[in-house]
């Protein structure tokens, strides 16, 4: 498969808003681990291979475990997350894979005992935002394979 469109050819204004959100989304109160982990399965369902590479390396230099994210297409059935994790996938797979699942009230209400207002809004918006970058990924055929942890 070869790369359409390289980052490099189009304007910076391109991407601005969604890096100043990407830098945002860096000071918040949840973990570089939930936030990666979160990421990287968005990925999967999206099956966008440069964003897996890119989140499963920086999952990893977070701290992440192999075994965890190996596992998480069946997050459901492993013993590997806790609470507020296994919340937040399901949120965002919610999200993610819109036309079948949904984000109920009770959805919701697990998520306001595990999350803050605000870390809710950002893990909406890590999840969001995700899903435009697969999507812009797969459009542009952006090669994957290249990526060095902080790279962006």
């Amino acid at each position: 498969m070869e790369q359409r469109l390289s980052f490099k050819e189009l304007p910076n204004e391109f991407y601005d808003g969604m890096m100043k959100n990407n830098a945002y989304l860096k000071k918040t109160t949840l973990g570089e681990k939930l936030k990666e982990l979160v990421k990287y399965r968005v990925s999967q369902i999206n099956k966008c291979a440069f964003c897996l590479d890119m989140h499963h390396k920086e999952a990893v230099h977070a701290g992440e475990t192999e075994q965890r994210l190996h596992s998480l297409p069946a997050w459901r059935e492993c013993p590997y997350n806790n609470d507020q994790e296994r919340i937040a996938l399901a949120y965002t797979e919610a999200l993610t894979l819109v036309a079948t699942h949904d984000v109920d009230d009770a959805m919701y209400a697990q998520l306001q005992k595990a999350f803050t207002v605000e870390e809710i809004a950002h893990l909406t918006l890590i999840i969001t935002e995700t899903n435009s970058w697969n999507r812009i990924n797969h459009a542009f055929r952006t090669e994957a394979g290249n990526y060095v942890v902080g790279m962006y």
